[in-house]
């Protein structure tokens, strides 16, 4: 019973919210569940423009490991919105799912590490004998790397952590290189990695996802404004 009645307050929450936003707009709070790498972009662009446009909205997000993480806090009830990076589109009972672009994965080395032709980018050859931090089993950069090893061949797990925020920590150090979405491009040039580019791409798609049925004007904010900005940087 505990989901059911969780989806009832989150109901309930809704029609109080939209009563109130007929005076003062959106007001009130958004749970939403992401993943490390959605977390970093567009969440953080979102909670900005959010704060810009909708400052009644206070955006309040859960950290999951996975994209199935994802889909289950949402149809638990436990967030309203979910944005994660996935192969295949996210399904559930009940679940509705917007594709908002194709994340890229990069390759994040440590300072002053040169590697390819120089112009940037890399070929998955061109990771032959290197050693890799990478993240636990079932997240989409385990599953990415995972594959270029059976692929390429002669890639090694240098360490393996449960704990994704310390993976450009550890590459910085020279533990390793690592596979990085792209929403860890900045922080990673920032802190002085060494950032390469797939050629051809290696991509992902990044989804926004939320149940059906009465939202909060909160979420329905959060929604609006992901799927603008996800339609204006497509054109």
């Amino acid at each position: 019973m505990a989901e059911r009645a969780r989806q009832v307050l989150r109901d309930l929450d809704a029609l109080r919210a939209a009563a109130q936003a007929v005076g003062e707009g959106a007001v009130g709070r958004v749970d939403v569940a992401a993943t490390s790498s959605s977390a970093l972009e567009p969440v953080i662009s979102i909670i900005a423009e959010l704060r810009e446009h909708h400052p009644g909205v206070t955006v309040s997000t859960s950290s999951a490991l996975s994209a199935t993480e994802v889909v289950a806090l949402v149809l638990r009830g436990r967030c309203e919105a979910g944005v994660c990076a996935s192969a295949e589109r996210p399904v559930g009972q009940g679940l509705v799912s917007h594709h908002l672009r194709d994340e890229q994965f990069l390759l994040v080395m440590p300072p002053g590490t040169a590697v390819g032709a120089g112009d940037g980018t890399i070929t998955a050859n061109d990771l032959r004998g290197m050693h890799f931090v990478v993240p636990h089993a079932a997240t989409a950069v385990r599953a990415r790397f995972d594959r270029l090893a059976a692929e390429v061949g002669e890639l090694a797990i240098a360490a393996e952590v449960g704990d994704r925020s310390v993976v450009l920590p550890m590459v910085l150090r020279g533990v390793g290189a690592a596979l990085m979405p792209d929403g860890w491009d900045y922080l990673a040039r920032r802190s002085g990695a060494s950032v390469y580019r797939f050629d051809p791409p290696e991509r992902i798609p990044q989804w926004l996802i939320h149940r059906t049925g009465p939202i909060t004007a909160a979420a329905r904010a959060f929604i609006d404004t992901t799927l603008s900005r996800a339609q204006d940087a497509a054109e």
